[in-house]
């Protein structure tokens, strides 16, 4: 087993604001943990640092006038534009946002190559899962859709891939990319779009042409918690994996489905996050992880340590580690949640329930 963690210090050149919801500090405070918990250590383990994407690689995806304004728009050239999803709100335009976005999306197509070149089986990019960005437009704090480049990537080399994404929003820049191509399959577990941006996602969002049957999505009740996911999840996945025989998976691993999220109504903890990241570590062929949504930052550190020490089947102690971790709040915290139950999960099973009947009777049969 050989993995990899792609980072820099470098994504600390940039900020979306003091008053914006992604704040770029908890990569610096995963990293950090992961560092105290000695997951850089490891056998068979590398840190790599971050090399930008080149604007070609992000042209691979998105449009040439979107590139050029979001480059006018890291320069100051451009306060807001509209039309391109720029402008005070979700995608705020501050310097650098162009070289930023080279960074975050550069760490993901390094997964990629990795993963593909067979340098690793495994490959993590914490700043990536910027889902949301459109091919001509910024989206719901995404300006380069990395998930997206990625998958590209492994296209050129023939491979079959599998998109799993559980963060609390729709993947729908990813969902959208790849709509009518049966090479890829996207899948989301994410809270209901009637009750949350981007407001996509339904169930019958199933493809299009070619692509009729690759596109899956769970739409889950506000007040999902760990029980409820994981009987979707282990009623769905497994058969997916069978259908389609994917060569690679790529996960986007958004922690914003957690209790205390701010910006979402879901009930989960580490411990169905945990559950997917085993999951995936032995069933994966190969596996590019990528960041993604989650608003407690504290929560964003504990999970995505938790998740690279699952990469690495390393079980960790309960007890934080006792050196300070800049800007995250140590003082009787655990590294897991505390098993936990949410709220009306009679109705949100029953959600639940109705997705996999409606994939067995709609989507499984064309698979």
């Amino acid at each position: 087993m050989k993995t990899a963690f792609v980072y820099t210090h470098r994504y600390f050149d940039y900020t979306y604001g003091t008053s914006h919801p992604l704040k770029n500090e908890r990569l610096r405070m995963t990293h950090d943990l992961c560092g105290a918990y000695g997951l850089f250590d490891l056998p068979d383990t590398t840190l790599v640092e971050t090399v930008p994407a080149t604007e070609e690689e992000v042209l691979r995806f998105h449009k040439p006038d979107y590139i050029a304004e979001l480059k006018k728009a890291s320069r100051g050239l451009v306060y807001e534009n509209f039309l391109y999803g720029l402008g005070p709100g979700d995608n705020p335009v501050f310097p650098g946002v162009w070289e930023w976005s080279l960074l975050q999306s550069g760490a993901s197509l390094q997964c990629a190559r990795l993963v593909a070149e067979k340098q690793v089986r495994i490959a993590f990019n914490i700043a990536g899962g910027l889902h949301h960005a459109q091919e001509d437009r910024a989206s719901g704090f995404c300006y380069v859709n990395d998930p997206v480049l990625a998958i590209l990537h492994f296209i050129d080399q023939g491979y079959r891939v599998l998109y799993l994404d559980v963060d609390a929003h729709h993947g729908d820049g990813v969902q959208w990319a790849f709509y009518d191509d049966p090479r890829v399959l996207t899948l989301s577990f994410h809270q209901d779009g009637r009750t949350l941006f981007p407001g996509t996602g339904g169930i019958a969002e199933m493809g299009k042409g070619k692509g009729e049957g690759y596109s899956v999505n769970v739409p889950m009740l506000p007040g999902t918690d760990d029980d409820v996911f994981w009987q979707g999840f282990v009623n769905i996945v497994p058969r997916l994996l069978e259908a389609f025989r994917p060569d690679v998976i790529v996960s986007q691993l958004g922690v914003d489905t957690f209790r205390d999220d701010p910006l979402a109504n879901l009930e989960l903890t580490t411990n169905g996050f945990c559950k997917v990241v085993s999951y995936l570590r032995e069933q994966a062929p190969a596996w590019v992880a990528l960041g993604g949504g989650g608003y407690n930052v504290d929560n964003v550190a504990r999970a995505w340590t938790l998740a690279w020490a699952g990469m690495n089947g390393v079980e960790l102690p309960e007890e934080l580690p006792a050196c300070r971790i800049q800007g995250m709040a140590t003082e009787g915290r655990k590294l897991r949640d505390v098993p936990h139950s949410g709220y009306s999960q009679a109705r949100c099973a029953q959600r639940i329930e109705e997705c996999i009947r409606y994939l067995e009777a709609n989507l499984f049969p064309i698979l």
